[in-house]
């Protein structure tokens, strides 16, 4: 697709469902008795292969667009699947769904698409072992394809090397079934959708500083779920606001949970313009977000706030080029295992676009306020990189393309026509 410069975007977007609650609100509804309704579902790839591999598991799902209905089998009611299990692209379904199945009294073959059987899932497989489970790495490179023999498991405390709410999940959801109580600490406090919903669905979690603990459950019980907007998908049009001179957005019922709000505290920090109106705080607190096109300075990102943003630093690296100063990112190694190497592809990207930056082993230095010209942009078939560089182009001279661009699909499958229409 290619792009152009935009003279501001105006208007109100509605932003598709969060990533993580949707997973996990389908997981979870699935090992619970009673039915689940979840309304706001992300009807994203990535979410409907969370669905394809429960139903492939004997569970009844109806999806019908904003709403689904999970018809639950009970925390021991999944069956074995007649085929492979396949998680796409979904780096959250490969690991979170690893930890429920170590539990299962059948045996399974877990995969993904290419881009799944590069991510590692040594960090997972480690922790899953120490608990009793038999998980192994078909290719032996600790990455998908794997095969998982379920076995009885034990509670363990697991000291995480990374904070990461996908280890801490998988570990937690196999707690669930241990023998015995289960902790993770990880060395920075990642994004805890998971410990509040299994609290939700009747399971005993909770948390000391940075260390999650589950006990046993006999059983889960359905919930309605009403899934806020993404945070992550929100942070594109957070950024257009603000970079794009003469824009104006107010994006409606965005989750504002703190272990995922960094990009609104970046953006401020930057001296950005916005504004946090209608604010409800029933389960995960939502907000809108009006945002307006702002003088921004560089700053220096680093430590506990990273988790919070992880997926929100690739169009933070963009902002930052058409800030005043130098803005440094550090302790993003995370970066380097996500869909695409996504330090590499940005410094690689923005310079091919004429930006003044430098990649660092754990994060990179972007130099601002060098003007910034349109690219051929491989997108690696990285949604977040795709959407990265459509809101990048829209200050940038000339004409943008990127290749893949329907990899946004992924989270976002409205993307571009909400773009389009905030730049009408």
């Amino acid at each position: 697709m290619k792009f152009t410069k935009s003279n501001g975007l105006r208007g109100e977007v509605t932003i598709p469902g969060d990533k993580s609650i949707s997973h996990r609100s389908v997981m979870f509804g699935s090992l619970a008795k009673g039915i689940t309704r979840i309304t706001g579902f992300l009807q994203g790839a990535d979410c409907l292969s969370t669905i394809a591999c429960f139903q492939k598991m004997g569970v009844s799902i109806e999806n019908t667009g904003d709403t689904v209905l999970v018809h639950g089998n009970g925390l021991h009611g999944l069956k074995k699947p007649d085929e492979v299990l396949d998680c796409g692209n979904s780096g959250t379904t490969t690991r979170l769904i690893s930890g429920i199945l170590c539990a299962q009294d059948f045996s399974v073959t877990l995969t993904g698409d290419a881009s799944i059987q590069k991510r590692p899932m040594k960090r997972i497989m480690d922790p899953l072992s120490q608990m009793g489970a038999d998980i192994q790495s078909i290719h032996g490179n600790g990455c998908a394809p794997l095969a998982i023999h379920g076995k009885p498991l034990h509670g363990i405390h697991y000291q995480s090397p990374v904070a990461s709410a996908q280890v801490k999940s998988a570990i937690l959801l196999a707690g669930l079934y241990a023998d015995g109580e289960t902790r993770v600490t990880e060395p920075l406090l990642s994004r805890n959708h998971t410990e509040l919903m299994l609290n939700e669905f009747g399971a005993n979690v909770r948390t000391e500083g940075t260390t999650a603990i589950i006990q046993p459950a006999s059983e889960l019980f359905s919930k309605e779920i009403q899934v806020p907007g993404d945070i992550s998908s929100a942070a594109f049009f957070l950024a257009a606001g603000l970079m794009v001179p003469g824009s104006e957005i107010l994006i409606k019922n965005v989750g504002i949970n703190p272990t995922r709000d960094g990009m609104i505290r970046v953006c401020q920090a930057m001296g950005g313009d916005l504004t946090l109106l209608n604010k409800k705080e029933s389960g995960e607190p939502v907000a809108d977000i009006l945002v307006r096109s702002s003088s921004l300075h560089g700053m220096d990102i680093h430590g506990e706030i990273i988790p919070t943003l992880i997926d929100e630093l690739p169009m933070i690296a963009a902002m930052a080029c058409f800030a005043e100063g130098d803005t440094i990112i550090r302790d993003a190694a995370e970066l380097k295992v996500k869909e695409s190497n996504r330090i590499a592809v940005m410094v690689e990207s923005l310079s091919a676009m004429g930006a003044d930056v430098e990649e660092t082993e754990d994060g990179m230095i972007i130099h601002g306020g060098k003007p910034l010209h349109g690219a051929v942009i491989d997108s690696h078939l990285d949604h977040r990189i795709a959407m990265t560089f459509a809101v990048t182009a829209g200050m940038a001279e000339g004409e943008t393309e990127i290749l893949g661009a329907e990899c946004v699909n992924i989270s976002y499958p409205g993307f571009y026509q909400d773009l389009e229409r905030l730049t009408r």
